[in-house]
């Protein structure tokens, strides 16, 4: 006998998905050419979001070098204003994700956005051309805020629109796209940070070059289509299928027949609560979420930010350091694009779980290597493992919530890994000053470990089943 799934039911149920169903007409879509421009339209976004991240760690020196950024107790806050700067960025992110990102559910995933992206490059447009150290750590906090925004809303608006036995592959080859940005800002900050261009230092350029990049793109991608899900949900059943047949057509086949009224993603209330995520149904789900994002995102920041830091504590120059960074950095989009190969053949929970191990085993031979090429190759290993990492997740936490919080949910749990890196930033600093590069990767070993034991032990399997049915 077949469990029929309704809304309000416990996730997990299996329910028969019509062939016209709203479910099943996306799940027909194709992996063509239409798709795949749909999906790169959406990475690009998250180029500048990734971006802006990393550009943290790497224009930092320049800010030092221009007599901007302080050390120790000369910093604003009586901290270095490195710690400051980036713990900034991530409140920003934190006040972005968890208070701002439920707008998506109310307002749609386009509108929130293309707003939260023009936010970005207005905001990191304004910041590159300040004088003190206050105003830049002002600005950084409302860059963050934008990006806090953006990155959840483009993790559903990714979820809803992509065939069941994409969804993986999906994210892989998004993150492939975006973290180009990694290896572009560490090239770009060695080649620009030591000079002085049109009177400009050249952290500014870093900055100015993502936040005219991204206003660009702003313009190429307002043709992007509605979530069809989310117009489901709201009622605006004309309008869902009007999308979904364009993206048909967008994707080389013909419109299917209007799915019907009583369609379950029509089924789900029009406006969610911040309270239904602590449902029983979803309840350990968020609490496995919160724990996952708090410790992952230390692993993943404290490597990835304190990258050029951590090279110096090895002894290498400045410049040295910046060059090396950039061959590491390497292995965020060759990761993706090598573990697109695989993504859908895997559960997500266990490639979460097998990522973490890998950071755990070559963060502690890095911890222990003094030769440039070991420390190249380790530290290449380590950010495969952290690519894997986070399209892995991305994918995960997005598909364990129903649409109508789904965006709530995501951005309530994902907000805890900017929480926690407001406060990592300033304990790893303190960490490598008192303790060294080898304090630093044990602190990332330790929270990578939470995060294996967290999705290893909670998480509920998510592999070739409808979003409407997880």
């Amino acid at each position: 006998m077949t469990t029929t799934c309704t809304s309000g039911m416990a996730p997990g149920c299996a329910a028969p998905s019509p062939n016209n169903s709203l479910a099943a007409r996306i799940d027909a879509l194709p992996s063509s050419r239409g798709l795949w421009r749909f999906i790169t339209l959406l990475a690009l976004g998250g180029f500048f979001e990734l971006y802006d991240l990393f550009e943290t760690g790497y224009i930092s020196a320049g800010l030092m070098a221009a007599g901007i950024f302080h050390t120790g107790s000369a910093g604003v806050f009586g901290i270095a204003d490195q710690a400051a700067f980036a713990s900034a960025t991530f409140l920003g992110l934190f006040v972005g994700a968890s208070l701002l990102a439920p707008w998506a559910d109310r307002f749609g995933r386009r509108l929130t956005f293309m707003c939260a992206l023009a936010w970005y490059g207005v905001f990191s447009l304004l910041m590159a051309f300040q004088q003190s150290a206050e105003m830049i750590i002002l600005f950084r906090f409302l860059v963050g805020i934008g990006l806090g925004i953006e990155l959840v809303t483009i993790d559903t608006y990714l979820s809803e629109w992509v065939p069941t036995h994409l969804r993986s592959r999906a994210f892989a080859f998004s993150f492939f796209v975006q973290f180009l940005s990694v290896p572009t800002v560490a090239l770009m900050s060695w080649w620009l940070v030591p000079q002085t261009l049109l009177s400009l230092e050249g952290w500014r350029w870093v900055v100015i070059a993502g936040a005219l990049c991204s206003l660009i793109i702003w313009f190429i991608r307002k043709d992007l289509p509605e979530s069809a899900r989310w117009l489901a949900q709201q009622g605006r059943h004309q309008e869902a299928h009007q999308v979904l047949s364009a993206m048909e057509k967008r994707c080389g086949v013909a419109p299917g027949a209007d799915f019907p009224p009583d369609d379950a993603a029509a089924q789900l209330p029009k406006r969610g609560r911040f309270s239904e995520i602590w449902a029983p149904a979803y309840r350990k789900r968020t609490l496995m979420l919160v724990v996952m994002n708090f410790f992952q995102a230390i692993g993943f920041f404290g490597f990835g930010n304190w990258l050029p830091a951590l090279l110096s504590g090895k002894g290498a120059t400045v410049t040295h350091s910046l060059l090396y960074a950039f061959f590491i950095t390497l292995a965020y989009p060759l990761g993706s694009l090598i573990c697109s190969r695989y993504a859908d053949r895997i559960e997500n929970k266990w490639q979460i779980v097998l990522s973490c191990l890998m950071t755990v085993v070559f963060g502690t031979l890095f911890a222990f290597q003094t030769n440039p090429v070991l420390l190249i190759l380790c530290g290449f290993l380590i950010t495969y493992s952290n690519a894997w990492l986070t399209f892995s997740y991305h994918a995960y936490q997005t598909e364990i919530f129903p649409t109508h919080i789904r965006a709530r949910a995501v951005g309530f749990c994902y907000s805890f890994s900017r929480l926690s890196t407001v406060f990592s930033s300033i304990l790893i600093g303190m960490i490598l000053q008192y303790a060294g590069s080898q304090g630093v990767i044990a602190f990332i070993v330790l929270s990578m470990l939470m995060v294996m034991l967290s999705v290893g032990v909670y998480g509920p399997k998510t592999r070739g089943i409808d979003l409407e049915n997880i």
